[in-house]
């Protein structure tokens, strides 16, 4: 979520908006870890010091990971943010809009109605805490100001019986109390406002639809900034195009494995993994679990695995990799956002086999360097890539429709299926879906469609109805 919310604060402001980013001051994270969601200082436009409002709280200063959990720690940090955003930093910035992502930041929409000030909420997590309005104020929140604009898990009474009794709930409280509310798939929204569809737990659902019945609902797909682009990367040995794709990877792979300390084989299939490697994702333990039985399936072809990734679950993988004794054939790595954009460069195949997939850009990124992926057809992933069908010339991955073990091993299979074709029938589909991804999934087209959306909430504000004429003069092409 980091590195989308990131992007666009960028683009906005490189097209004239004065746009403010308020963040966690997560000191300690910044300084150990380089991670491509927090690089709000080194871009081509770099944000200025005024523009980027720090939250400060000790909690912040000793918390290891920037995703927060739902526990009570989890809980308590995001209070505390929310606290600063609420009580310093939006007097002191006075918006005209705010744009909030997530649960941990369910109470700001509620707050931003006292002002009336016109409030988007992006949801992307589906899991959220809930929480009573006591230990709110407990992190030094007034709530008596606002608690009537929040949801609550039964219909509130009063404030007194509400206060110790009565749970908040942070994320449908957010949609509850929002002008405006988008997720980063079609699908994912069509999904969560569909009464046959488990996805999403009923009260949101039933918020979520009452939104989409006063169209104040809608989709937003991110792409990628354009930054991940091959012919322009700097951090790839050889930059290339779709018509230029198959010498030039090739020598990203050699740079790769070199690098990894892995086989040197141009010839070896090289599958890389992007996302969250954490001991709570049902894919990563199906990952390990089939670790081995990859391997040895593909052990003639050299087959090899890059994870470059966050989480907690390296030291098991990598415990894993030395049982096999295939140090040579499979990296687990930190994140790192040079090595990250390197293993694009080098890899073959995009391993995507979550259970839940809110927003799906490594499945794009991975179409952009001609790096296919293999990926679980849900959420966001399917509305931005199709099966292959190379003879049809469509298609740009390999889906697989149940999360069983037997279901991603059989999808890999088909993979390499496809890396046993002849070397200019692989390039040829790798250079169409290449050229095909990179006019499909355009940034400028999400910038233009964020700013349309904040026009029309600006338009639709009882006391902002000059700020979107105003928005819409800052930016060529707007009206």
């Amino acid at each position: 979520m980091g590195d989308i919310c990131s992007a666009q604060v960028h683009a906005l402001y490189e097209r004239g908006v004065d746009v403010h980013l308020a963040v966690p001051d997560y000191k300690n994270v910044l300084i150990e870890k380089d991670l491509s969601g927090v690089d709000i200082h080194h871009r081509q436009h770099q944000l200025p010091e005024n523009l980027i409002h720090l939250a400060h709280d000790p909690s912040f200063l000793y918390h290891p990971e920037l995703f927060l959990p739902t526990d009570k720690d989890g809980v308590r940090i995001a209070l505390a943010f929310q606290r600063e955003v609420i009580d310093r930093i939006i007097p002191e910035i006075q918006p005209d809009l705010i744009h909030c992502y997530d649960w941990m930041t369910g109470l700001i929409p509620a707050t931003a109605r006292l002002s009336n000030i016109p409030c988007l909420f992006t949801i992307y997590r589906l899991d959220s805490p809930q929480v009573l309005l006591s230990t709110i104020e407990a992190q030094g929140l007034n709530t008596r100001s606002f608690w009537r604009d929040c949801f609550y898990s039964d219909m509130p009474k009063s404030y007194e019986e509400t206060r110790e009794t009565n749970p908040l709930e942070l994320l449908t409280s957010g949609v509850f109390s929002a002008c405006q509310v988008n997720t980063l798939s079609q699908t994912v929204l069509d999904s969560l406002i569909d009464d046959c569809n488990p996805l999403g737990a009923p009260l949101l659902k039933t918020e979520l639809q009452k939104k989409h019945w006063n169209s104040c609902l809608c989709a937003l797909s991110p792409a990628p900034d354009a930054s991940f682009n091959p012919a322009t990367d700097r951090t790839l040995l050889r930059l290339y195009g779709p018509e230029t794709h198959a010498a030039s990877k090739l020598y990203n792979k050699l740079h790769l494995q070199e690098t990894l300390n892995l086989s040197i084989n141009s010839t070896a299939p090289v599958f890389f993994w992007p996302t969250t490697i954490c001991w709570g994702q049902p894919e990563c333990r199906m990952m390990a679990d089939t670790l081995g039985i990859i391997l040895e399936r593909y052990r003639e072809q050299v087959l090899q695995i890059v994870f470059v990734a966050e989480g907690d679950f390296h030291d098991h993988l990598r415990l894993l990799v030395d049982q096999l004794h295939a140090a040579d054939r499979v990296a687990v790595c930190d994140f790192d956002v040079q090595l990250y954009r390197m293993a694009y460069g080098g890899s073959d195949f995009l391993l995507m086999p979550v259970h839940f997939a809110p927003c799906a850009l490594p499945c794009i990124i991975g179409q952009f360097y001609g790096t296919l992926p293999i990926a679980h057809d849900t959420g966001a992933i399917h509305d931005c890539v199709e099966p292959l069908n190379a003879p049809s010339d469509c298609g740009s991955g390999f889906l697989f429709k149940n999360t069983s073990p037997d279901d991603f091993l059989s999808a890999i299979e088909q993979a390499m299926i496809f890396f046993g074709r002849s070397r200019e029938f692989r390039s040829s589909q790798v250079e169409r879906i290449m050229r095909e991804s990179l006019l499909r999934f355009s940034f400028e087209d999400t910038i233009r469609q964020t700013i349309g959306l904040y026009m029309h909430m600006l338009k639709n504000s009882s006391n902002s109805l000059n700020k979107a004429s105003d928005l819409a003069g800052s930016i060529p092409g707007v009206a």
